[in-house]
């Protein structure tokens, strides 16, 4: 059973729709907002919004009980908040490691379409980029 038929087996489809639907906006929105990162001018705003869309995916994985969406997501959202607190642009290899984090959230979105498994995160994933090297 893929990660869609789990998800239909336990919840309204409705509330599922919805979430997919909302989900793969927020994913389809991430790799702009993460390349933001690096201009000083769109920063705060990017910043400001990608912690936004990490909350709102861990909320609503923690809802449908998605348990390594919400845990990503929440490992994410709490690097993110370290960034908003520095307030400036983000390296190239915090930005690399974000833009690996959209792809897997990316494969989850596919995952989810095709009612496959959902993708394993690869363990590199986890190691926190130096947020002071800018």
């Amino acid at each position: 059973m893929g990660i869609r038929s789990h998800l239909d087996s336990n919840f309204d489809y409705e509330v599922v729709d919805e979430f997919y639907d909302h989900y793969t906006m927020m994913v389809e929105s991430m790799e702009v907002m993460i390349i933001d990162l690096s201009k000083p001018n769109t920063y705060k705003r990017s910043i400001d919004e990608l912690f936004r869309v990490f909350h709102n995916i861990k909320s609503a994985s923690g809802f449908l009980e998605i348990e390594p969406m919400r845990r990503l997501s929440t490992f994410v959202e709490e690097v993110l908040e370290e960034l908003r607190q520095k307030d400036k642009p983000i390296s190239e290899e915090t930005l690399n490691w974000l833009l690996q984090i959209s792809d897997i959230f990316a494969d989850w979105q596919e995952d989810i379409k095709n009612d496959n498994e959902l993708t394993r995160v690869k363990y590199s994933l986890l190691k926190i980029p130096d947020l002071d090297d800018n």
